[in-house]
């Protein structure tokens, strides 16, 4: 990896660099999903069968597009006795981090006036889940839990076939243990068009929520409005901040958990230390010989990857606020005392043994987080993203009476008087 000086040059090359990636600059394509947006808008399940096939190969219809009963059962059949234990463990611990985030409506009352407000779940959620040759129960596990937890009230998954026809098994048996109502196969843009818009067989739903390539994110930034989503995610990063007290063999080895996602994922050092940045860059060097996706981490270290050393931490900890990273360890001597002061990040990871994929897979804290500097206004999927809040207002007659010239004087002062005759009348002689 190339080491470079941290100066305030440095980092405003390599924050347009890693911008470059953002989802917003996909504008090629745009084109592409708004016809297969369009095309699924008016046909409905015919389009969607026909880009099955086109996009998948597979030959699905009306008859077979749910997957049923039978199939799950088969699913578990296929599946190791293991891994389906340690996606139960998993799943309890998601479960039980995002029961902490539960909401409860409320109410005030005090001198005639009751002032609330009522919490309630989304009705229907969409989860897309990547599939095709990918595998990822994990994000099923992250996508539908806090859809769960929150309680809404029917939750449906779309995820891409293989040519056969079927979803990968460890897929369908992890939406089985999460609490997936219904399951169709089909993906891309057409699976969030379909959910958008609703088609003879897929419902239109009020959420749609999971990760995707570049047509399912371009898809989801133009159903917004229609439906709400979760984000635009772009391509997967992460920042580790180090002092001298790093062991660089375990830096080196997080920084390429992320480069193997794909040729566009950024893999970022900032350290106070010259010594530590050439012992990492080289363990990464070696790893990357040995690792089984080593073209795609090396094009993804040569695009986006950096080791930055730093004056002193003062200026790693403003260079890290600015980059804004999906995820961010700390390793250092006093790594909670930093954390403290960290602003930005999706998910923060504190010393040497709490590496990323821990976050990815097990601890709880859900993976779905904000990318390419988004973190300075996002936060991580919750509970919260399959709630609504309505305000709750109730005054007596007493209680208007008291405030009812001051609102009418307001609503004067906008040149509203529609607003102001509608609290006049209420107290005409």
């Amino acid at each position: 990896m190339r080491i470079q000086k941290l100066t305030a040059d440095t980092r405003k090359d390599i924050l347009e660099n890693l911008l470059k990636r953002s989802p917003n600059n996909y504008g090629e394509f745009e084109g592409r999903v708004n016809a297969i947006i369009e095309e699924v808008r008016t046909n409905r399940d015919e389009a969607v069968f026909s880009y099955t096939k086109q996009f998948d190969g597979a030959d699905i219809n009306a008859q077979n597009i749910l997957v049923t009963e039978e199939e799950i059962k088969e699913a578990y059949e296929q599946v190791d006795e293991t891994l389906l234990e340690v996606i139960r463990k998993s799943l309890v611990n998601i479960k039980k981090y995002h029961e902490k985030q539960v909401q409860n409506s409320w109410f005030t009352t005090e001198d005639g006036v009751i002032l609330g407000q009522k919490v309630t779940p989304l009705a229907i959620a969409g989860v897309y889940v990547p599939g095709g040759k990918a595998v990822y129960p994990s994000s099923v596990l992250m996508n539908v839990l806090p859809a769960k937890v929150a309680g809404v009230d029917r939750i449906i998954m779309c995820t891409p076939p293989g040519k056969d026809g079927k979803v990968y098994p460890s897929t369908l048996v992890a939406a089985k243990e999460a609490g997936v109502d219904e399951i169709y196969k089909v993906g891309g843009a057409q699976a969030i068009a379909a959910m958008a818009f609703g088609t003879e067989s897929i419902p239109k739903v009020d959420k749609i929520v999971g990760p995707g390539n570049i047509y399912v994110a371009l898809a989801k930034k133009a159903v917004f409005g229609y439906v709400s989503i979760d984000s635009i995610a772009g391509p997967s990063e992460i920042l580790v901040l180090a002092d001298e007290t790093a062991n660089a063999r375990y830096v080196a080895a997080d920084l390429l958990s992320q480069a193997e996602h794909d040729e566009m994922a950024s893999a970022i050092l900032i350290t106070t230390s010259e010594v530590l940045a050439q012992k990492v860059s080289a363990e990464v060097d070696q790893f990357v010989s040995e690792l089984s996706r080593k073209e795609i981490i090396q094009k993804s270290l040569d695009n986006y990857g950096y080791i930055l050393v730093a004056d002193n931490m003062d200026d790693a900890i403003d260079a890290v606020n600015e980059i804004a990273s999906e995820h961010m360890e700390i390793v250092t001597a006093d790594p909670f005392h930093i954390m403290t002061r960290i602003r930005n990040a999706g998910a923060i990871f504190i010393g040497e043994y709490s590496s990323e994929p821990l976050g990815d897979y097990f601890a709880g804290p859900n993976h779905v987080l904000p990318t390419n500097g988004t973190a300075k206004f996002f936060s991580a999927l919750s509970v919260d993203d399959f709630i609504k809040k309505s305000s709750i207002i109730s005054y007596s007659r007493e209680a208007l009476e008291k405030v009812h010239e001051d609102i009418e004087q307001f609503a004067e002062c906008e040149k509203l008087t529609a607003h102001a005759n509608s609290i006049r009348v209420r107290f005409e002689k």
